[in-house]
Protein backbone atom coordinates (compact mmCIF):
# COMPACT_ATOMS: atom_id res chain seq x y z
CA UNK A 1 0.00 0.00 0.00
CA UNK A 2 2.80 2.35 0.95
CA UNK A 3 4.64 1.52 -2.28
CA UNK A 4 1.53 2.36 -4.35
CA UNK A 5 1.24 5.76 -2.66
CA UNK A 6 4.89 6.54 -3.43
CA UNK A 7 4.47 5.54 -7.10
CA UNK A 8 1.31 7.65 -7.31
CA UNK A 9 3.10 10.71 -5.89
CA UNK A 10 6.02 10.23 -8.27
CA UNK A 11 3.63 10.11 -11.24
CA UNK A 12 1.96 13.35 -10.09
CA UNK A 13 5.36 15.03 -9.60
CA UNK A 14 6.54 14.05 -13.11
CA UNK A 15 3.23 15.26 -14.60
CA UNK A 16 3.64 18.63 -12.93
CA UNK A 17 7.19 18.90 -14.24
CA UNK A 18 5.99 18.20 -17.78
CA UNK A 19 3.34 20.94 -17.48
CA UNK A 20 5.25 23.70 -15.71
CA UNK A 21 8.95 23.20 -16.43
CA UNK A 22 9.14 23.83 -20.24
CA UNK A 23 8.34 27.57 -20.01
CA UNK A 24 11.44 28.09 -17.87
CA UNK A 25 13.63 26.78 -20.69
CA UNK A 26 11.86 28.53 -23.54
CA UNK A 27 13.54 31.57 -25.01
CA UNK A 28 11.73 34.55 -23.52
CA UNK A 29 11.09 37.50 -25.81
CA UNK A 30 12.26 40.78 -24.33
CA UNK A 31 10.65 44.12 -25.18
CA UNK A 32 11.32 47.83 -24.99
CA UNK A 33 8.82 50.03 -23.19
CA UNK A 34 6.81 50.62 -26.38
CA UNK A 35 6.47 46.79 -26.74
CA UNK A 36 8.97 46.59 -29.60
CA UNK A 37 10.88 43.27 -29.34
CA UNK A 38 14.62 43.39 -28.79
CA UNK A 39 16.66 44.02 -31.96
CA UNK A 40 13.60 44.96 -34.00
CA UNK A 41 12.61 48.33 -35.44
CA UNK A 42 10.00 50.41 -33.67
CA UNK A 43 6.97 51.77 -35.50
CA UNK A 44 8.61 55.16 -34.93
CA UNK A 45 11.45 55.52 -37.42
CA UNK A 46 14.44 55.34 -37.17
CA UNK A 47 14.39 53.70 -33.71
CA UNK A 48 15.41 50.14 -32.87
CA UNK A 49 15.02 48.32 -29.55
CA UNK A 50 18.47 47.60 -28.10
CA UNK A 51 18.98 46.33 -24.55
CA UNK A 52 15.62 47.72 -23.45
CA UNK A 53 16.08 51.21 -24.92
CA UNK A 54 14.90 52.74 -28.18
CA UNK A 55 17.88 54.18 -30.05
CA UNK A 56 18.30 55.71 -33.50
CA UNK A 57 19.43 53.28 -36.20
CA UNK A 58 18.49 54.80 -39.54
CA UNK A 59 21.00 52.62 -41.40
CA UNK A 60 18.89 49.59 -40.39
CA UNK A 61 15.35 50.93 -39.77
CA UNK A 62 15.27 53.71 -42.35
CA UNK A 63 13.64 57.14 -42.13
CA UNK A 64 10.12 58.42 -42.79
CA UNK A 65 11.58 60.22 -45.78
CA UNK A 66 14.38 58.28 -47.47
CA UNK A 67 16.22 61.49 -48.34
CA UNK A 68 16.57 62.32 -44.62
CA UNK A 69 18.87 59.38 -43.84
CA UNK A 70 22.30 60.44 -42.61
CA UNK A 71 24.22 57.55 -41.09
CA UNK A 72 22.14 56.28 -38.17
CA UNK A 73 20.18 59.51 -37.86
CA UNK A 74 17.32 61.05 -39.81
CA UNK A 75 17.99 64.70 -40.58
CA UNK A 76 14.95 66.64 -41.76
CA UNK A 77 15.32 69.76 -43.85
CA UNK A 78 13.47 71.52 -41.00
CA UNK A 79 16.20 70.64 -38.48
CA UNK A 80 18.12 73.90 -38.45
CA UNK A 81 18.78 76.60 -35.84
CA UNK A 82 18.35 74.32 -32.85
CA UNK A 83 17.72 75.23 -29.25
CA UNK A 84 17.53 73.08 -26.10
CA UNK A 85 14.35 73.05 -24.03
CA UNK A 86 14.16 71.55 -20.55
CA UNK A 87 10.81 69.83 -19.97
CA UNK A 88 10.06 69.13 -16.31
CA UNK A 89 7.71 66.51 -14.88
CA UNK A 90 6.70 64.94 -11.57
CA UNK A 91 5.93 61.22 -11.39
CA UNK A 92 4.60 59.95 -8.06
CA UNK A 93 6.64 62.46 -6.08
CA UNK A 94 9.83 62.18 -8.10
CA UNK A 95 10.90 65.10 -10.26
CA UNK A 96 12.57 64.58 -13.61
CA UNK A 97 13.60 66.39 -16.77
CA UNK A 98 13.81 65.76 -20.50
CA UNK A 99 16.22 67.84 -22.56
CA UNK A 100 14.49 68.26 -25.90
CA UNK A 101 16.01 69.82 -29.01
CA UNK A 102 13.62 72.09 -30.93
CA UNK A 103 14.29 73.61 -34.34
CA UNK A 104 13.39 77.01 -35.71
CA UNK A 105 13.13 75.49 -39.18
CA UNK A 106 10.05 73.51 -38.11
CA UNK A 107 8.74 76.49 -36.15
CA UNK A 108 8.96 78.73 -39.21
CA UNK A 109 7.33 76.08 -41.43
CA UNK A 110 4.35 75.75 -39.09
CA UNK A 111 4.00 79.51 -38.62
CA UNK A 112 3.41 79.91 -42.36
CA UNK A 113 0.57 77.38 -42.51
CA UNK A 114 -2.94 78.89 -42.76
CA UNK A 115 -5.03 78.96 -39.57
CA UNK A 116 -8.23 78.38 -41.52
CA UNK A 117 -9.57 75.47 -43.57
CA UNK A 118 -10.96 76.14 -47.02
CA UNK A 119 -13.52 73.73 -48.41
CA UNK A 120 -14.91 73.48 -51.92
CA UNK A 121 -17.58 70.99 -50.89
CA UNK A 122 -20.83 71.49 -49.01
CA UNK A 123 -19.44 69.64 -46.01
CA UNK A 124 -19.50 71.74 -42.87
CA UNK A 125 -16.08 72.27 -41.27
CA UNK A 126 -16.10 70.97 -37.69
CA UNK A 127 -13.92 71.71 -34.68
CA UNK A 128 -12.52 68.19 -35.06
CA UNK A 129 -11.27 69.09 -38.55
CA UNK A 130 -9.22 71.91 -37.06
CA UNK A 131 -7.88 69.63 -34.33
CA UNK A 132 -6.84 66.90 -36.74
CA UNK A 133 -5.16 69.45 -38.98
CA UNK A 134 -2.93 70.39 -36.05
CA UNK A 135 -2.29 66.80 -34.94
CA UNK A 136 -1.77 65.09 -38.28
CA UNK A 137 0.83 67.24 -40.01
CA UNK A 138 3.44 64.64 -41.04
CA UNK A 139 6.38 67.06 -41.04
CA UNK A 140 5.57 68.13 -37.48
CA UNK A 141 5.15 64.51 -36.38
CA UNK A 142 8.65 63.61 -37.57
CA UNK A 143 10.17 66.09 -35.10
CA UNK A 144 7.65 65.52 -32.29
CA UNK A 145 7.95 61.72 -32.16
CA UNK A 146 11.46 61.83 -30.63
CA UNK A 147 9.79 63.32 -27.53
CA UNK A 148 7.40 60.35 -27.44
CA UNK A 149 10.43 58.02 -27.57
CA UNK A 150 12.07 59.92 -24.70
CA UNK A 151 8.93 59.48 -22.61
CA UNK A 152 8.61 55.78 -23.44
CA UNK A 153 12.26 55.16 -22.52
CA UNK A 154 11.62 56.60 -19.06
CA UNK A 155 8.94 54.15 -17.87
CA UNK A 156 7.95 50.53 -18.56
CA UNK A 157 4.41 51.07 -17.30
CA UNK A 158 2.20 52.63 -20.00
CA UNK A 159 0.15 54.55 -17.44
CA UNK A 160 3.37 56.05 -16.06
CA UNK A 161 4.28 57.11 -19.59
CA UNK A 162 0.93 58.90 -19.82
CA UNK A 163 1.52 60.49 -16.40
CA UNK A 164 4.89 61.84 -17.55
CA UNK A 165 3.32 63.25 -20.72
CA UNK A 166 0.54 64.93 -18.71
CA UNK A 167 2.98 66.46 -16.23
CA UNK A 168 5.31 67.71 -18.99
CA UNK A 169 2.48 69.61 -20.70
CA UNK A 170 1.08 70.93 -17.42
CA UNK A 171 4.50 72.33 -16.49
CA UNK A 172 4.86 74.29 -19.73
CA UNK A 173 3.95 77.88 -18.73
CA UNK A 174 0.59 79.31 -19.71
CA UNK A 175 0.89 82.13 -22.21
CA UNK A 176 -0.79 83.70 -25.25
CA UNK A 177 1.18 84.35 -28.41
CA UNK A 178 -0.51 87.77 -28.86
CA UNK A 179 -0.29 87.18 -32.61
CA UNK A 180 -2.93 87.37 -35.29
CA UNK A 181 -3.19 86.03 -38.82
CA UNK A 182 -5.19 87.14 -41.83
CA UNK A 183 -8.28 85.40 -43.19
CA UNK A 184 -9.04 87.53 -46.23
CA UNK A 185 -9.56 91.02 -44.84
CA UNK A 186 -10.25 89.69 -41.35
CA UNK A 187 -7.64 89.30 -38.65
CA UNK A 188 -8.09 86.19 -36.50
CA UNK A 189 -6.26 84.98 -33.40
CA UNK A 190 -3.12 82.99 -34.13
CA UNK A 191 -3.41 79.44 -32.78
CA UNK A 192 -0.17 77.50 -32.33
CA UNK A 193 0.54 73.96 -33.47
CA UNK A 194 1.79 71.49 -30.81
CA UNK A 195 5.42 71.87 -31.91
CA UNK A 196 5.17 75.66 -31.66
CA UNK A 197 4.02 75.29 -28.05
CA UNK A 198 7.23 73.37 -27.32
CA UNK A 199 9.41 75.86 -29.18
CA UNK A 200 7.82 78.91 -27.54
CA UNK A 201 7.67 77.00 -24.24
CA UNK A 202 4.22 78.40 -23.54
CA UNK A 203 0.64 77.95 -24.66
CA UNK A 204 -3.01 78.58 -23.82
CA UNK A 205 -5.47 75.87 -22.80
CA UNK A 206 -6.43 74.71 -26.31
CA UNK A 207 -2.86 74.75 -27.61
CA UNK A 208 -1.50 72.76 -24.67
CA UNK A 209 -4.40 70.30 -24.91
CA UNK A 210 -3.50 69.60 -28.54
CA UNK A 211 0.12 68.90 -27.60
CA UNK A 212 -1.01 66.46 -24.90
CA UNK A 213 -3.51 64.82 -27.27
CA UNK A 214 -0.67 64.17 -29.74
CA UNK A 215 1.56 62.62 -27.06
CA UNK A 216 -1.17 60.43 -25.58
CA UNK A 217 -2.31 59.21 -29.00
CA UNK A 218 1.22 58.16 -29.91
CA UNK A 219 1.73 56.43 -26.55
CA UNK A 220 -1.48 54.53 -27.26
CA UNK A 221 -4.34 56.15 -25.33
CA UNK A 222 -7.76 57.30 -26.42
CA UNK A 223 -8.57 60.91 -25.62
CA UNK A 224 -11.05 63.68 -26.33
CA UNK A 225 -11.03 67.45 -26.29
CA UNK A 226 -13.44 68.92 -23.74
CA UNK A 227 -14.58 72.35 -24.89
CA UNK A 228 -16.54 74.51 -22.43
CA UNK A 229 -18.11 77.24 -24.58
CA UNK A 230 -19.65 79.15 -21.66
CA UNK A 231 -16.30 79.49 -19.90
CA UNK A 232 -14.32 79.60 -23.17
CA UNK A 233 -12.03 76.91 -21.77
CA UNK A 234 -10.61 73.71 -23.18
CA UNK A 235 -9.26 70.67 -21.34
CA UNK A 236 -8.48 67.11 -22.37
CA UNK A 237 -10.15 63.86 -21.44
CA UNK A 238 -8.35 60.51 -21.37
CA UNK A 239 -10.18 57.19 -21.72
CA UNK A 240 -10.57 55.65 -18.27
CA UNK A 241 -12.44 52.77 -16.58
CA UNK A 242 -16.24 52.69 -16.62
CA UNK A 243 -17.79 54.55 -13.71
CA UNK A 244 -14.74 56.76 -13.13
CA UNK A 245 -15.09 59.07 -16.09
CA UNK A 246 -16.49 62.57 -15.78
CA UNK A 247 -20.31 62.46 -15.83
CA UNK A 248 -20.26 58.95 -17.37
CA UNK A 249 -18.55 60.20 -20.52
CA UNK A 250 -15.87 57.49 -20.40
CA UNK A 251 -13.18 60.18 -20.20
CA UNK A 252 -11.31 61.43 -17.14
CA UNK A 253 -10.66 65.16 -17.02
CA UNK A 254 -7.13 66.54 -17.43
CA UNK A 255 -6.43 70.24 -16.85
CA UNK A 256 -3.51 71.17 -19.11
CA UNK A 257 -2.88 74.79 -18.06
CA UNK A 258 -1.05 73.84 -14.86
CA UNK A 259 -0.24 70.95 -12.50
CA UNK A 260 -3.34 69.06 -11.36
CA UNK A 261 -4.48 65.52 -10.66
CA UNK A 262 -5.89 63.41 -13.49
CA UNK A 263 -9.72 63.17 -13.04
CA UNK A 264 -9.88 66.34 -10.88
CA UNK A 265 -12.48 68.49 -12.66
CA UNK A 266 -13.56 70.57 -9.65
CA UNK A 267 -10.64 72.94 -9.43
CA UNK A 268 -11.27 76.68 -9.08
CA UNK A 269 -10.54 79.04 -12.00
CA UNK A 270 -9.85 82.74 -11.68
CA UNK A 271 -12.83 84.68 -12.99
CA UNK A 272 -15.55 82.03 -12.96
CA UNK A 273 -14.84 79.47 -10.22
CA UNK A 274 -15.57 75.87 -11.11
CA UNK A 275 -16.56 74.66 -14.57
CA UNK A 276 -20.33 74.17 -14.44
CA UNK A 277 -21.35 73.91 -18.11
CA UNK A 278 -21.60 70.71 -20.14
CA UNK A 279 -18.58 70.42 -22.44
CA UNK A 280 -18.60 69.54 -26.11
CA UNK A 281 -16.73 66.24 -26.39
CA UNK A 282 -14.48 65.84 -29.42
CA UNK A 283 -12.99 62.30 -29.46
CA UNK A 284 -9.54 61.55 -30.90
CA UNK A 285 -8.69 58.11 -32.26
CA UNK A 286 -7.07 55.78 -29.72
CA UNK A 287 -8.03 52.63 -27.83
CA UNK A 288 -5.87 52.57 -24.69
CA UNK A 289 -7.65 53.02 -21.34
CA UNK A 290 -5.83 54.77 -18.51
CA UNK A 291 -5.93 53.47 -14.93
CA UNK A 292 -7.27 49.95 -15.44
CA UNK A 293 -4.83 48.50 -12.89
CA UNK A 294 -3.90 51.25 -10.45
CA UNK A 295 -5.86 54.47 -10.81
CA UNK A 296 -4.66 56.12 -7.60
CA UNK A 297 -5.36 59.59 -9.02
CA UNK A 298 -9.10 58.95 -8.87
CA UNK A 299 -9.09 58.50 -5.09
CA UNK A 300 -6.62 61.35 -4.55
CA UNK A 301 -8.76 63.77 -6.60
CA UNK A 302 -11.80 63.00 -4.45
CA UNK A 303 -9.77 63.57 -1.28
CA UNK A 304 -8.42 66.86 -2.61
CA UNK A 305 -11.94 68.03 -3.45
CA UNK A 306 -13.02 67.41 0.17
CA UNK A 307 -10.05 69.47 1.36
CA UNK A 308 -10.98 72.33 -0.98
CA UNK A 309 -14.63 72.16 0.10
CA UNK A 310 -13.59 72.43 3.75
CA UNK A 311 -11.33 75.39 2.93
CA UNK A 312 -14.13 77.16 1.01
CA UNK A 313 -16.73 76.65 3.71
CA UNK A 314 -14.65 77.34 6.82
CA UNK A 315 -11.44 79.03 5.69
CA UNK A 316 -9.50 76.37 7.58
CA UNK A 317 -8.40 72.76 7.14
CA UNK A 318 -7.33 70.43 9.91
CA UNK A 319 -3.79 69.15 10.38
CA UNK A 320 -4.56 65.76 8.87
CA UNK A 321 -5.94 67.47 5.74
CA UNK A 322 -2.89 69.73 5.73
CA UNK A 323 -0.68 66.62 5.76
CA UNK A 324 -2.71 65.09 2.92
CA UNK A 325 -2.48 68.25 0.85
CA UNK A 326 1.28 68.57 1.35
CA UNK A 327 1.58 64.97 0.18
CA UNK A 328 -0.38 65.83 -2.98
CA UNK A 329 1.82 68.90 -3.57
CA UNK A 330 4.88 66.66 -3.63
CA UNK A 331 3.23 63.74 -5.44
CA UNK A 332 1.84 65.82 -8.32
CA UNK A 333 3.82 69.06 -8.16
CA UNK A 334 0.72 71.07 -7.22
CA UNK A 335 0.65 74.69 -6.16
CA UNK A 336 -0.09 75.52 -2.51
CA UNK A 337 -3.18 77.14 -1.03
CA UNK A 338 -3.05 80.87 -0.34
CA UNK A 339 -4.74 82.47 2.67
CA UNK A 340 -5.90 79.22 4.30
CA UNK A 341 -5.29 78.65 8.00
CA UNK A 342 -4.96 75.32 9.78
CA UNK A 343 -6.79 74.16 12.90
Amino acid sequence: MKRRVIIYLVVIFISLLIIFLPPFFEKRTMFCNDRTPYNQCSSIKPYICQNGTLVEKASYCGCVNADDEFGDRCISLFQNNSKRITLSYTLNGKEGEINFTAYKGMYDYLSKLPRYISSKSDKEISLLDFKLRSLDDTNQAELLLPLVVEIENLAKNKDDQARIAVSIVQNIPFGNSNRTTNFGDIKIEYFRYPYEVLYDFEGVCGEKSELLAFLLREIGYGSAFLYYSKENHEALGIKCPAGKGMDNTGYCFIETTGPSIISDYKTEYIGFGQLDSIPEIIPIQGEGVFGERNFYEYKDAKTLDKIRERARNYGTINYFQHFQFQNFVKKYGLEVFDGVSFE
